[in-house]
């Protein structure tokens, strides 16, 4: 079976590779990112990936996005929720609500807005699967980051709720919580965190692997391996489970 998978924020980071790994196995990819210019290159590159500029946080756009979704793969089987913002550094007492509200509007809303189109599609599959990223920061507290860790515990709640909604339509649903991931991102906020601190990278990335077991980043195509085998047939008694992937982090 040729698999249709729908990935949000899939033109960069974790989501891009999660759609090349689906598409090397000839799955049809259908991407959703806010970035036209990155999609065009991406979809340009890959006649099995189509993409959609989409804000998800804008239930209107999400509904645009799902008329794109029926024509480019004719139903889904698989969508990956990965889309998500980090909000800002800020203790509760100072953090600017509004800054809350943008949050949770893309990391939680975003999320339930998308997954709601998509159920009916869902439904009408043989293997079908919901993955949702949420992270380290859904497994434990995180000081000063109250915005994002509560939208990634909220995520959990959800996927717990959705396992249970369509278990009987034989629709998985898990959540998948990686820590730091390697990349551009990950290494631009060491550079700052150093040139702030006025030690080294290697000293601050020391300092962020402090708390791992496997003292490395994430590397994202082992997100992707993860998330292709909760899709596949192999996969299909796994439902509601948090599966960390964050070399074994004691905290966020």
């Amino acid at each position: 079976m040729q698999q249709r998978v729908l990935v949000t924020a899939g033109a960069s980071g974790i989501g891009l590779a999660v759609a090349q790994r689906f598409a090397a196995d000839g799955a049809r990819v259908h991407i959703a990112d806010i970035d036209q210019h990155s999609l065009n290159a991406i979809t340009s590159a890959n006649e099995l990936i189509s993409g959609s500029v989409a804000d998800i946080s804008d239930p209107m756009a999400v509904k645009r996005l799902f008329s794109e979704v029926q024509v480019q793969l004719g139903g889904l089987d698989v969508l990956v929720n990965n889309a998500g913002v980090a909000g800002p550094t800020a203790p509760v007492e100072e953090y600017d609500p509004a800054a809350w509200l943008a949050v949770m509007n893309v990391n939680l809303n975003g999320t339930f807005y998308v997954t709601q189109q998509a159920i009916p599609l869902l439904k009408q599959s043989s293997q079908a699967s919901i993955i949702i990223m949420s992270s380290v920061a859904g497994r434990f507290g995180y000081p000063d980051r109250s915005g994002y860790s509560a939208s990634k515990w909220g995520l959990v709640g959800l996927a717990k709720t959705l396992s249970l909604e369509l278990g009987p339509w034989g629709i998985t649903c898990n959540t998948i919580h990686p820590g730091a991931v390697e990349g551009a991102r990950i290494q631009n906020v060491l550079k700052g965190r150093a040139e702030r601190s006025g030690r080294s990278v290697q000293e601050e990335t020391d300092d962020a692997l402090h708390n791992q077991a496997i003292k490395h980043f994430v590397d994202p195509a082992d997100i992707a391996e993860l998330v292709q085998f909760l899709a596949g047939k192999h996969a299909r008694s796994i439902s509601g489970q948090l599966f960390p992937i964050d070399g074994d982090s004691k905290t966020a």
